[in-house]
């Protein structure tokens, strides 16, 4: 009787189902939508880091000014140091490098063949730089002028600050240390470059 009587409340909802399913469709389509982000990377201007110069005048453009080249005592390099920073993104795996174009600051007024004996015409610098958890360093020693550079690889995409500290050493010269430095107007031009890998 109990089996019955289950069955007799089933019954009913049996022929409902049926017909629910009978007068209402379903269906169902799957499609693929596409999309693409280019492959970027983008170095802003240069801004100065707050309290950061030393011997520096500041930013004018995309040019350092140093202040005081020479000590007026020794008549040998003034130390001086700076931080600069440039807003950076690169949405994909990357190289960053750093280049200097005459491997420190050589004498960009005058070229003589054969500089004075006991003379320094070129001021070595160390530039520092962070990014991305990444540290890099690029001596410019001012031995020979050429092309010195350094990179590193970077493993994945990054935004931030890539942060680049300038330092001068006092006395520092390409010939003995506290050579005095020779007349003239020293430069040197500094690349920082994000690369695709």
């Amino acid at each position: 009787m109990r089996a019955s009587t289950i069955l007799a409340i089933l019954l009913p909802l049996v022929p409902a189902s049926a017909h629910a399913q009978s007068t209402t469709t379903s269906d169902t389509r799957t499609f693929t939508v596409n999309g693409s982000v280019p492959g970027t990377c983008a170095v802003g201007p240069p801004t100065l880091a707050p309290g950061s110069q030393n011997n520096f005048r500041g930013l004018n453009g995309s040019t350092l000014q140093i202040d005081q080249l020479v000590d007026t005592t020794t008549l040998s390099t003034k130390a001086a140091s700076i931080d600069v920073r440039f807003d950076s993104i690169c949405t994909f795996p990357h190289r960053l490098m750093i280049e200097s174009q005459n491997n420190g600051l050589w004498r960009t007024s005058e070229r003589s063949s054969t500089p004075p004996e006991g003379f320094g015409y070129a001021v070595p610098y160390r530039a520092l730089v962070r990014w991305a958890r990444e540290s890099l360093r690029l001596n410019a020693d001012a031995t020979i002028r050429r092309i010195a550079d350094s990179s590193v690889f970077v493993r994945g995409s990054a935004i931030g600050d890539i942060e680049l500290r300038l330092e001068i050493d006092s006395g520092s010269t390409n010939e003995a240390a506290n050579a005095p430095l020779l007349a003239g107007v020293y430069g040197d031009t500094i690349r920082i470059t994000l690369e695709p890998q």
